[in-house]
């Protein structure tokens, strides 16, 4: 049967497509091939947050229709993802060679469309329409792979699409307005990957806490997504519950009250910052204060004093000022953040932001860049020694990325701890003493494991 090899780019949602095309693949009688170079079609799911994702994948892709045309010229190259939904045929244009172009809402239909191609009865593909109910159709898992353990935790989807236009964000216009998932679909799906050993579901959206806003109705002063917080809560066989990524409005009282309430839901929130300036944040659209979103973070620590914030922080948005940059930089001190992923601002097309007077020279934005990375570095090793001597309750996920000698898993507060141990202790929550941390990585005691 044909092989197929899907390289992701850009975020955990991008993850979770690609996981859930590859199974759609295998039910149809493919294989998955371990590299393109081994593989019969070649799928690039492509992101467009960051002009440099999108020059990635068209790098990538330009060296391999070079190669297959040299070399292997019956392989089936295709885009999925935002890119193919912003770009969509020129795509097919740009790299010859290129014979499937799929955007956000028909990814779902990659596996019947390249049967197509390759029994010839179409000679290209390009589909970037919209498709109602494509957001339900992200639901099918692969747990198990050859050469490795199964996999103990799982990405669930619960909706699609984003309806804040913050003025520097393609992504209401590559996935979409926002579109939810029936919680019962949800539930159900998280019930199967229970009984298939997933100990732990991260929910996932462009802002989840917007979930099921035109759907389901609030009850009992609880929002659809806290509704839906705690009916996976209660599956059966799941010790833990992530979400990603919400939005800072979302944090009402009833989320907050979850985190002390419901034991399941980790002590870990990602909460999106931007910036740290109000003048910076109103020309960003993001619809909260500075002081706002401090105290949402007063509020949680509050709720679980062992919670871990992190966030998200650009720099270098147009007409941002030096003293709008301190402002940044005062807010990652104030709020005390377990880590941060920092990004330079990237124009995209379309977006109210690429035409703001006041863009950046690069020689600023790189050199406040590496200022704030420099904090950010600061306060997550602070937050990494603070374990060193503890006692921590980890899901263990499998071998170490780095070292597959090792073991590793995940603290409640998503931290990665690398340990010696067995392969049988996968899946297993397990009590491990921290001796030491790195700048991104905790390290265990075996001694209190019996690893044999």
């Amino acid at each position: 049967m044909p092989s197929v090899f899907i390289k992701t780019y850009g975020c955990q949602m991008n993850e979770r497509d690609s996981e859930a095309v590859a199974a759609r693949f295998l039910a149809r009688g493919f294989t998955l091939a371990a590299s393109e170079a081994a593989a019969d079609v070649v799928l690039l799911n492509t992101c467009s947050v960051r002009d440099a994702a999108e020059q990635k994948a068209l790098g990538k892709m330009g060296a391999l229709a070079a190669d297959t045309r040299r070399y292997r010229p019956g392989v089936v190259l295709g885009y999925l993802g935002c890119m193919a939904q912003s770009r969509g045929a020129t795509l097919l244009d740009q790299t010859p060679g290129v014979r499937l172009v799929l955007g956000t809402q028909k990814i779902h239909r990659a596996p019947e469309l390249v049967e197509e191609l390759l029994a010839g009865r179409r000679v290209t593909v390009c589909e970037v329409d919209a498709e109602p109910g494509s957001e339900g159709q992200i639901r099918e898992h692969v747990l198990e792979m050859p050469g490795r353990p199964r996999a103990v935790t799982a990405f669930v989807s619960i909706m699609q699409g984003c309806n804040q236009h913050c003025t520097f964000c393609i992504v209401p216009q590559t996935r979409g307005a926002e579109r939810s998932r029936p919680l019962e679909d949800i539930v159900a799906e998280c019930r199967e990957l229970a009984a298939r050993g997933v100990r732990e579901v991260t929910l996932l959206g462009q802002i989840v806490t917007s979930y099921g806003r035109r759907l389901i109705p609030p009850r009992e002063g609880r929002s659809p997504f806290v509704q839906l917080l705690e009916a996976v809560h209660s599956v059966e066989g799941l010790e833990r519950l992530r979400f990603t990524s919400p939005h800072p409005k979302g944090y009402g009282d009833d989320l907050v009250a979850a985190y002390a309430r419901l034991p399941k839901l980790c002590p870990s929130a990602h909460l999106p910052a931007q910036s740290g300036s109000d003048r910076i944040l109103k020309l960003m659209r993001r619809g909260y204060t500075r002081a706002r979103f401090l105290e949402i973070v007063t509020r949680l620590r509050a709720a679980r004093p062992d919670i871990a914030i992190t966030t998200d922080l650009i720099v270098g948005f147009p007409g941002e000022t030096e003293a709008d940059f301190e402002q940044t930089l005062a807010l990652v001190r104030e709020a005390d953040f377990a880590g941060a992923f920092v990004f330079k601002f990237s124009p995209r097309r379309d977006t109210p932001a690429a035409t703001l007077p006041e863009q950046l020279p690069r020689e600023v934005v790189e050199e406040r860049h590496a200022r704030l990375l420099a904090l950010v570095g600061e306060h997550t090793r602070r937050h990494l020694e603070r374990l060193v001597g503890r006692v921590v309750t980890i899901l263990v996920e499998g071998p170490s990325r780095k070292n597959p000698a090792r073991l590793e898993g995940r603290t409640p507060c998503n931290k990665i701890v690398v340990f010696a141990g067995s392969p049988r202790h996968v899946g297993e929550l397990l009590p491990v003493r921290v001796v030491r941390a790195s700048e991104t990585t905790l390290y265990g005691d075996p001694a209190i494991l019996n690893p044999d």
